[in-house]
């Protein structure tokens, strides 16, 4: 039967796919198709993102559906979900793990990232991966724990946010075990994680390194809230810097700094276009960046701050519902790389369409009561664990806070707030703090 129930809350947590008709996808879903696409446009080795999750989808959709990947991920999160509950309450059954996905699956953001082909879906799996590694191995059998550190390792790779956020449950781990074990445990995966990245990145950037140009993302966010600009305007023109040329225009918008086709980054002071601008600014960023931070360190703190906290009120996944981009951005890579079935189903889904923001919008009225309900649940089982001094609750439910508050950190002071990256994980606050709360089971 727990096969058949971990199947079930995976079809139920990817419910949004099938009200749309298709996996729901982003415009970015299309760079990391064209991580693995087909001669003659790919493979591609994409100057932005790290060369992981494009390998997932292809071998979870094996070039014939992308039904197959958005499963997996359902699957994945119910596992991980039958694994807390047994950690919580002793153990898991049918109904219990029914009902959990079903609430969640209902009440929560969850599903709007289940069915959603980005490797947002790890930033959940992650934390939930290393708590259990770290609190609750004793509950787990060996392959279990080894499907742990294979979620928890991949996932980490997947997307850069999620590394600051594995630092701090390592912390958490030897802070509340005081053991070092269990951040050893929980520490495996990350290490495992910086491998994949040093390896990706040597094999297609040439370079060692965990983000070959994650600084030109840094210069995009300073520069957007003003320390970099600031920067820019004194050092210019002396300093010789490519952006000089554009001090003028700065501070502007972090993602039409990087994306839009005639900022700095991706048309010259003459009007020429720069192929793979980003990159080529990253060594010029670095420096800036470093600048920044050595003469204006408070003003980037308070910036770093003030977007965390905005970022912690956006809670809401419409962001992932919407038509922008996939024509031009996804809809190329299905066509070239999958039968023309799986076009035809994409082409028929209401997401491409701009149909589904509207059809799901009642279905999303629960999320903000939810959550609020969950952040007074999970305080209350803060409370408890910690006077009851039940370790392995505590670790968990605060490792849950802690996971929720880097991963803002993370994402809105160091990228840019956006709704689907907070929703991405909110949802286990409600989740976890309830089953820490419910009665252990016999």
């Amino acid at each position: 039967m727990r096969p058949l129930a971990i199947l079930a809350g995976g079809l139920l947590l990817i419910w949004p796919a099938f009200l749309n008709g298709y996996p729901l996808v982003f415009s970015d879903t299309g760079a990391f198709l064209h991580q693995v696409a087909p001669p003659p446009s790919g493979p591609l080795v994409i100057w932005d993102k790290p060369h992981v999750y494009g390998p997932l989808l292809l071998a979870f959709s094996a070039r014939a559906t992308l039904w197959g990947p958005a499963l997996a991920q359902g699957l994945m999160l119910s596992w991980l979900l039958w694994l807390a509950q047994r950690a919580l309450r002793g153990s898991a059954g049918t109904g219990a793990h029914l009902l959990v996905c079903a609430a969640t699956a209902l009440l929560t953001t969850a599903p709007f990232t289940a069915a959603l082909l980005m490797p947002d879906v790890f930033a959940p799996a992650v934390l939930l991966a290393m708590l259990l590694l770290a609190f609750a191995r004793d509950a787990m059998s060996p392959a279990e724990a080894l499907g742990l550190f294979l979620v928890a390792a991949v996932g980490i790779a997947a997307h850069l946010s999620h590394l600051p956020m594995a630092l701090a449950i390592v912390a958490l781990a030897l802070l509340v075990t005081r053991r070092p074990a269990a951040a050893l445990r929980a520490a495996a995966p990350l290490a495992a994680a910086i491998a994949i990245l040093l390896g990706t990145n040597l094999w297609g950037h040439g370079r060692a390194s965990l983000s070959p140009h994650g600084a030109t993302f840094l210069l995009a966010r300073l520069q957007a809230d003003g320390p970099a600009a600031a920067v820019i305007k004194e050092r210019c023109p002396a300093v010789g810097w490519y952006l000089c040329a554009f001090s003028d225009r700065l501070p502007m918008d972090s993602d039409e700094f990087l994306w839009a086709p005639d900022s700095p980054v991706n048309r010259a002071p003459d009007g020429s276009a720069r192929f793979l601008g980003g990159a080529l600014l990253s060594p010029e960023a670095g420096v800036i960046v470093a600048e920044t931070l050595r003469t204006r360190p408070l003003e980037v703190a308070q910036a770093m701050a003030s977007n965390a906290l905005r970022q912690m009120g956006l809670v809401l996944a419409g962001d992932t519902l919407v038509a922008d981009h996939l024509g031009v951005a996804v809809r190329p890579r299905i066509a070239e790389a999958f039968p023309a079935r799986e076009l035809a189903a994409f082409d028929a889904a209401r997401q491409p369409r701009g149909e589904l923001t509207g059809l799901a919008a009642p279905l999303r009225w629960p999320h903000i009561v939810m959550l609020a309900a969950g952040a007074a649940l999970a305080l209350l089982a803060w409370w408890r664990t910690a006077r009851q001094g039940d370790v392995r609750r505590l670790g968990l439910v605060l490792g849950m806070l802690v996971g929720v508050t880097a991963n803002a950190l993370a994402t809105g002071a160091l990228s840019k707030p956006h709704p689907r990256y907070e929703a991405r994980i909110l949802w286990l606050m409600p989740v976890i703090a309830g089953l820490a709360l419910a009665p252990r089971r016999r």
